[in-house]
Formats: C-alpha cells, sequence, structure tokens
C-alpha cells in the first residue's frame, strides 16, 4: 500500500470516528453539565471539602474558587517536585531547581505542560503520577468548566449564578475524563505501550556498549496526555518514544483523542441552548480550519522545496518513520490545533511552511477544535464578535441566542482577543532585544527568531510543544515562559466568565425577521472570515519575519 493511500485512509477513519463520537459524547457531557443529581462518591467529597453542591455561585466567585485551585494546585505541585529525593520511587533524581520546578508547576495547571526537562531524567514516577498526571486531569476540567459558565450565560435570564465550580470540576473529572482514560489506557498497554513502577534496566547493546532503558507508568498517563489536550510527555521524546506511542495504531488513536472531547463540544453546546443547529454551525466552522490546515501542512512535508529532499521523497529528518510524513503532519496538525502540544516528530524540523502553518494554528487561539473547553469558549466569543460585525453591517443592535450584545459585552469579547496576542508579541519583542537571551538560540537569522516566537506563542496559547534549537532552561527563560503561560490562561478565564455573568442577568429578546440567523452558511462564512481577519492577522507581520522570510529565503 502505497504511503499517499494508506494516509488518506487513516484521515479518513479520524474523520469518521470522530463523526460517530459527536452526538453521543456531546449529548453526555451536556447531561453532566446540566443533571441536578450527584453521585453518593460526589456527596460525600462535597461534605469533605465543605461544599454545597446545590449551590450555584456568582461570576466573581466562580471565579476565585477556580483561582483559589489552581492557586493551591501549583503550590502543591512545586513542592512535590522541590522534595522529590525524599520520595519512594524517586528513581534517585535529586530535587528540580526552584525555577524549574516554578515553570512546570505552572506549565501542568495552565494546561500547557511545556517541558523544559527529559522526564525520564528528571521525574521519579511519583512526582510524574501524583503530581503531573493529576494535573493533566483537573486542568482539563478546568477548561470544560468554563465553557459550561459561558453556555449558561446564554441559557439562563435574569439571574446572577453561572454554576457550581467545585461541582463541575468533580462531575468532569470522575464521570468524564477518568473512565475515558482507564478504558484506553488498557488498550494502548494491549498495544505495547509500557504501565509499571520500574526504574532502569541496564542493557548490553550489539556493540557491547550498556544502554539505560526506562520503566514507569506511561499508558496512564499518556491516555489522559492527549484526552485532556494536556501535552506533557513522560520521556523527553514525547510521543515519538516507541514505549508511549508504540504503533502506527496508537498514533492514530492519539489523534483520534486528541481531538474528541474539543469536536464533541459543539454539540453540548446546542444542547444546552435547546438548538442542536448552533453546534452544527459552530463544529463546521473548527471542521473546515482542520481541515485546510491538515491539508496544508501534509502538502507542505510531502513538497519540500530542495533537491536533496524533493530526491528523498520528503523532509523525514526529525520524523518518525513508523508513522511517515502523513501521520505526522496529521499529529502536528491536531496537536497544534488543540491546546495539546504533544509531538510524535520533532516541529524543528518541520518545513518552513510546515513550521509555518504549526505555529499559525497556535496563533488561531487553538479554536479548530482548540482545548477541551478552551476551544469552545474561544470560538463562541469569536460568534460574539461575529454577530458584533453583522449588527453594524445592518444597523441595529446586535443578539446572540437571544441575549443583546451591547458595549459590555464587547469591552470582555474584545479583552479575550487582545491578550495573547499581546503577550505573545511582547514577550518575543523582549526576548530579541535581550543579548543575554539571544545567546540562547542555537540558530540566528530567520529560523531563530521563528524559534522564539514558537516559544512565546506555545506558552501563552497553553499549547507546550516547541521548535526546539533554543536553550531555556535559564531562570529567565523559566520564569518569562512561565509568566506568559499564567496570564495566557487566566486573563482569559476571567473575561469569560465576566461575560457569562452579564449574559445570564439579561432578560431574553425574542427573535423577529432581522435577527441574523446563526445557524446558517451566511454566518459560518461571517465566523469564519472573522477568524482569519481578527485573529490570524493579527500575528502576520512576526510571521513574515520568521517562517515566511525562511520559507522565501
Amino acid at each position: 500500500m502505497s504511503s499517499t493511500l494508506a494516509g488518506w485512509l487513516q484521515a479518513l477513519a479520524l474523520v469518521g470516528a470522530l463523526a460517530l463520537c459527536y452526538r453521543p459524547l456531546g449529548d453526555y457531557i451536556a447531561k453532566l453539565l446540566t443533571t441536578t443529581k450527584h453521585l453518593a462518591a460526589e456527596r460525600g467529597l462535597y461534605k469533605v471539602i465543605g461544599v454545597d453542591g446545590d449551590a450555584d455561585q456568582r461570576w466573581p466567585s466562580y471565579l476565585r474558587s477556580l483561582l483559589a485551585f489552581s492557586a493551591v494546585s501549583v503550590l502543591f505541585l512545586y513542592l512535590l517536585q522541590r522534595v522529590q529525593s525524599h520520595l519512594m520511587l524517586s528513581l534517585g533524581f535529586k530535587a528540580v531547581n526552584p525555577h524549574g520546578a516554578w515553570n512546570t508547576a505552572i506549565s501542568f495547571v495552565t494546561n500547557t505542560n511545556w517541558q523544559d526537562y527529559s522526564g525520564e531524567a528528571t521525574m521519579g514516577h511519583v512526582v510524574q503520577m501524583v503530581g503531573l498526571t493529576v494535573q493533566n486531569f483537573l486542568s482539563a476540567a478546568v477548561g470544560i468548566a468554563v465553557v459550561a459558565t459561558l453556555i449558561r450565560g446564554f441559557t439562563r435570564s435574569k439571574t446572577d449564578r453561572v454554576g457550581n465550580f467545585w461541582v463541575d470540576i468533580t462531575r468532569i473529572s470522575f464521570r468524564l475524563l477518568l473512565p475515558v482514560s482507564i478504558v484506553l489506557a488498557l488498550v494502548l498497554v494491549a498495544n505495547g505501550a509500557i504501565q509499571n513502577f520500574h526504574g532502569f534496566h541496564e542493557l548490553s547493546t550489539l556493540t557491547g556498549d550498556s544502554q539505560s532503558i526506562p520503566g514507569g507508568p506511561v499508558a496512564s498517563q499518556e491516555v489522559i496526555k492527549e484526552l485532556g489536550t494536556n501535552g506533557g510527555g513522560f520521556f523527553n521524546a514525547n510521543s515519538a518514544h516507541p514505549f508511549e506511542n508504540p504503533t502506527g495504531f496508537t498514533n492514530w488513536l492519539e489523534i483520534f483523542l486528541l481531538l474528541v472531547i474539543s469536536f464533541s463540544l459543539p454539540r453540548t453546546f446546542g444542547k444546552m441552548v435547546g438548538d442542536n443547529r448552533q453546534g452544527y454551525a459552530i463544529v463546521s466552522v473548527m471542521a473546515s480550519f482542520w481541515v485546510a490546515s491538515a491539508a496544508l501542512m501534509t502538502f507542505f512535508e510531502t513538497h519540500p522545496a530542495g533537491v536533496a529532499l524533493k530526491a528523498a521523497g520528503g523532509a523525514m529528518e526529525g520524523k518518525e518513520v513508523r508513522f511517515g510524513l502523513w501521520g505526522t503532519s496529521l499529529f502536528a496538525t491536531s496537536t497544534t490545533l488543540t491546546s495539546t502540544g504533544a509531538v510524535n516528530g520533532m516541529h524543528d524540523s518541520l518545513t518552513p511552511g510546515g513550521g509555518g502553518v504549526a505555529m499559525f494554528d497556535m496563533m488561531l487561539g487553538e479554536i479548530a477544535p482548540g482545548g477541551t473547553g478552551s476551544g469552545l469558549y474561544g470560538m463562541l466569543i469569536l460568534a460574539i464578535v461575529a454577530v458584533f460585525v453583522a449588527g453594524l453591517m445592518v444597523g441595529r443592535t446586535p443578539e446572540y441566542l437571544g441575549k443583546k450584545l451591547g458595549g459590555r459585552e464587547m469591552k470582555f469579547a474584545s479583552l479575550y482577543i487582545l491578550t495573547t496576542p499581546l503577550i505573545v508579541l511582547i514577550g518575543t519583542g523582549v526576548a530579541m532585544a535581550l543579548g543575554g537571551e539571544r545567546a540562547n538560540m542555537l540558530n540566528t537569522g530567520a529560523h531563530g527568531f521563528s524559534e522564539v516566537l514558537y516559544a512565546f506563542t506555545s506558552a501563552a496559547n497553553n499549547n507546550g510543544s516547541a521548535f526546539a534549537g533554543i536553550t531555556v532552561t535559564s531562570p529567565w527563560w523559566d520564569t518569562a515562559l512561565g509568566l506568559a503561560m499564567v496570564f495566557g490562561r487566566f486573563l482569559p478565564i476571567v473575561f469569560v466568565l465576566a461575560l457569562a455573568g452579564s449574559l445570564a442577568q439579561q432578560q431574553p429578546v425574542p427573535a423577529t425577521k432581522g435577527t441574523l440567523p446563526t445557524h446558517k452558511p451566511l454566518f459560518v462564512g461571517l465566523l469564519s472570515g472573522v477568524v482569519l481577519i481578527v485573529v490570524g492577522l493579527t500575528y502576520f507581520p512576526a510571521l513574515a519575519l520568521g517562517p515566511i522570510a525562511e520559507g522565501l529565503h
């Protein structure tokens, strides 16, 4: 079978599997976010932490709970790394240095999972399981909880209540993420991923040398790494490592896990607002960008510039031959269009065109389909902007799903859109202006600039993938990228929750003949245009200095 045919088959199988899951998974998530029934175990947990599971919170209270929970999570993960040498199953590793522990704690709590270390040479099994894997669950649950409040803003009226943070995160973790992870971890183990508590085994190679082979609870971390759009690998090679991603089938399964929740959440949105057509409109925009990105990425990687690469049939440097160019391109597209950051090949080895696509995917705000929850609330913010633009065109007060979009709502939406580009562009500018930090760049010129731009884009968008080729283990880089992760995660959440509260207080207005239908192809086209113009072109000058300039060189 040719690589092209195999590539088409795995792409079509992926689309088919996602389509089959769209309705049942989306409906299930809607049910768990709206039911008033608590499981016995959940009631016990609420009693222990002193929470009334039947009491809703105002958006400021919801925000304080979220921030307090995240702050405690950062502190716990930081301390766990700092005392690692005293823990069981530490494998003899010493404590992580303070700035590295800070960066990692922020990274995993913000769903970024940026790693400036080699997992198998830095973290013991307890830190990997109790620290990193637990945060993979919780940070993903936070994203879905936040989008649930925004949807409630559309469905509720004349109230200042948007839900209960503790109830949302508990249900999402225990009823959705944990069951799926248990089942699919067994699937990964059955297909070759490792799951044990072993340390290092010293083996003799064919040349007579020795090599240390690490073990560990890999499969259990791998599933939630992808399902929760986290991305932090157990090993430094991430999903290019055969212990994490053994075969072509597991590679396909991991791509599926990257996308399945985020592509199903528009159905949840449609179900909760009482109009499934709204979900179809949103998911069609997401799917259009994903298909276009996958097509471009695959084209650039299979049609590289240069005589040597053309003679070789493609740019295979940094790619796993087990997956080939199609499998690598599909993974790279999906991981950068979600807030995952997992890699099955080195993005620094992508062609200039392929690297530019990966970077642009993140610059879109990772909304096609985006991270668990964060992708949908990002797309809904842009839908609000699209409705507002349409209202300006016809000279009437814009409204979306029966809620008027006035100055207050548009301020929150505008602040949301501006936050991430400001973090990325300011961070990149400061790094390039500091001679000492430029010295950490292993490459100069357009590619070196691309590495810095990619790093801040990845951190601020809570992605976590990297171009490599740049040393980011110094205190300055750990601190700067950590701050980019914090502000890139929590400032947008502030604006989303404030917008949810503002919408929930409104009295719905009935639709009239002048109301813009937000479930028809016209709106889908308008929203797609807003995504490209309002978000994408913000970064065009920076892209022109990096991957575009490199590609034209």
